[in-house]
């Protein structure tokens, strides 16, 4: 059975193949990106279809999507906490999105139950919006 930071460092992994990374997680898992919501966009998805559907439309989001630099904190049987990199780009924008995420991910009989990340909103405004961080103002 699979610790929570194996699970952490699979997931992150096969961050761009969804119909493997899909497995990791449990039938009833939570995935959250709760600061998305001060942008006025979705940032929760509920159960492995909602899931599924959000991680295989990360590659039409961004380009050279993948995570580096993992710093892992915390390491339980059950709860992990690290902090990742990426260097992608806004493919709607052509923009470089250089952002460090926070997350941690709770694990329930080997599988991911929650993941629950935080990342900077003013990176993602200024790689994904029109006009950058002049869109937040409107």
């Amino acid at each position: 059975m699979k610790t929570a930071k194996e699970l952490l460092l699979n997931y992150l992994e096969l961050i761009n193949d969804p119909d493997i990374a899909i497995d990791l997680f449990a039938d009833d898992a939570v995935f959250e990106l709760p600061y998305l919501a001060s942008l006025g966009l979705p940032w929760q998805w509920k159960g492995r279809d909602m899931i599924y559907n959000f991680l295989k439309n990360l590659p039409k989001t961004f380009g050279n999507f993948h995570f580096q630099n993992i710093r892992i904190h915390i390491d339980t049987p059950d709860q992990a906490f690290g902090e990742y990199d990426v260097d992608a780009i806004a493919n709607s924008t052509g923009r470089p999105y250089p952002q460090t995420y926070m997350g941690r991910l709770v694990a329930e009989n080997g599988k991911i139950k929650l993941i629950r990340e935080a990342l900077d909103m003013a990176i993602v405004a200024k790689g994904m919006f029109p006009n950058g961080l002049a869109d937040l103002t409107k």
